[in-house]
């Protein structure tokens, strides 16, 4: 299944808001996942200097993560494919 990146812009005022943006995130996915939508949200990184955090997931679809993202609540500045590590 594919790997997508997710980039959201996080101002320095709320960086604080990124551990909640996660909780969402992840709680989104397995809501998604009950649902029947295949998707799984691996993990985050925030990046305090460039006002950006990542979400990846494993996903069937782009679709899947917009979904996600929308359902948890969070404004994304765009998502990728990922190329994952080689297997």
């Amino acid at each position: 299944m594919p790997e997508f990146l997710v980039e959201l812009y996080v101002p320095r005022g709320e960086a604080e808001g990124t551990v909640l943006g996660v909780a969402r995130a992840r709680e989104a996915a397995e809501e998604l996942n009950r649902r029947g939508t295949e998707i799984r949200y691996l993990r985050s990184i925030f990046v305090p200097d460039d006002e950006t955090c990542f979400h990846l997931y494993r996903a069937a679809s782009i679709e899947a993560v917009r979904e996600a993202e929308s359902l948890a609540g969070l404004r994304f500045e765009r998502i990728s494919e990922a190329a994952g590590e080689p297997r």
